[in-house]
């Protein structure tokens, strides 16, 4: 294990690892709270991989992690896969949007680690292709927004075909009702342990927004990536048409400039992500769906092109930079008609974002010339009495 930290350059732990690993050990239930980019993933990794011995061929896993989105199947994965270098262990992904096929193969093969959708491992649950009997660990992880997109039934009928006598992990950004609910249900005098900040904020991130009408939003990015440069960023959108508009233009005018949505076929998205991480792209135009649990520790820069759905969104969105202690900027486009949006997030995050301009931008949609009065003798004459006056149609937009 100190090998494969060692090569994985990781030489101190954060404070989510320092107070977990120990913990989880020692075989207790633990409920953690912690933000994304704290080092989570590692934290269960570690002790889980630490108390696995390395059975023969055909095993069944002895360790599930259930998360909210593919992606984030992906990067946990890939993460537990680093983690567990020079060992012959087998972590497999399962996850919609792939053929199933393919994973029921690997499950075939024996698996020491399953990391899934709650919806995909339901469904080789039923197909008798994942056997949970020899489970030692469960982890829930990003439990509030798995709770959010509604997979609290999916993760209940997960959890009564795992075995009474396991170790339960909950790690969530936020312990709303619904999870002290399923910790209450599903684990066993669980430690409590609370990792996040007393605010929202973001300490390592600092925050601007610009006011700016709707029409002058693209305009006002390109100048902004123009003056900032950022070493990695990804521009948020509310839409997928949104999307697909903002990314249309942008490529016409810089390079490295790729986007993801939820739309996308899922191996278009993972050599997205794929080609993000290795840093081929630059500049990634994305929905929410990467607004929570993607890492890629190199984000300087994000853009909220379009303000989020809800406050707690732009606290996710934002902490996609300044990841394990790095510095990162977020800034925020606000329309003349949001300001009361801007503010509710400012009072979230205990922090007054500060306003930024560009030199010599207007920020303001250039309107018409007025028109000239028409001349006496261009003025409409009046009709005749009885004779309907011509009507001017004005062409729908």
């Amino acid at each position: 294990m100190l090998a494969a930290l060692k090569a994985a350059l990781y030489h101190d732990p954060s404070p989510v690892q320092a107070g977990m690993i120990p913990t989880v050990l020692a075989g207790n239930d633990v409920l953690g709270q912690a933000r994304t980019g704290t080092g989570k993933t590692a934290a269960f990794g570690i002790p889980i991989l630490e108390r696995l011995d390395q059975p023969d061929k055909g095993h069944k896993p002895r360790a599930l992690v259930l998360v909210p989105t593919r992606e984030l199947a992906v990067q946990v994965r890939d993460e537990i896969i680093k983690l567990a270098k020079g060992r012959k262990i087998r972590c497999v992904a399962v996850y919609g949007g792939k053929p199933i096929r393919s994973q029921i193969s690997q499950l075939q093969r024996g698996s020491d680690i399953v990391v899934g959708t709650p919806g995909r491992v339901l469904d080789h649950l039923a197909r008798g292709t994942l056997l949970l009997e020899d489970l030692l660990t469960v982890v829930l992880d990003e439990a509030d927004r798995m709770l959010d997109i509604g997979f609290r039934p999916d993760i209940e009928k997960i959890l009564r075909r795992c075995p009474k006598q396991r170790q339960t992990l909950l790690l969530s950004a936020t312990v709303a009702p619904g999870v002290e609910r399923l910790a209450q249900r599903y684990m066993i005098d669980p430690e409590v342990m609370d990792f996040s900040p007393k605010t929202k904020g973001v300490d390592t991130i600092e925050q601007r927004y610009f006011s700016v009408e709707e029409q002058r939003k693209f305009d006002l990015l390109l100048q902004l990536l123009l003056r900032e440069e950022p070493e990695q960023a990804i521009v948020f959108c509310r839409t997928k048409r949104g999307t697909d508009r903002v990314t249309r233009k942008l490529t016409k005018k810089l390079k490295e400039v790729d986007s993801i949505h939820g739309d996308m076929a899922q191996n278009v998205r993972d050599r997205v992500m794929r080609k993000f991480r290795d840093g081929q792209v630059k500049i990634l135009v994305a929905t929410d769906v990467v607004g929570r649990g993607i890492d890629v520790s190199s984000i300087s820069h994000i853009i909220n092109y379009d303000m989020p759905q809800s406050s707690d969104d732009y606290v996710h969105r934002v902490g996609r930079t300044g990841r394990m202690g790095r510095e990162g900027i977020a800034f925020t486009f606000v329309t003349p008609e949001q300001g009361n949006e801007l503010t509710r997030i400012e009072m979230l995050i205990n922090v007054l974002l500060k306003r930024d301009e560009i030199e010599g931008f207007q920020v303001v949609a250039q309107s018409a010339p007025p028109q000239e009065t028409p001349a006496e003798d261009e003025k409409p004459k009046p009709q005749p009495p009885g004779q309907r006056p011509r009507r001017r149609h004005r062409r729908g937009l």
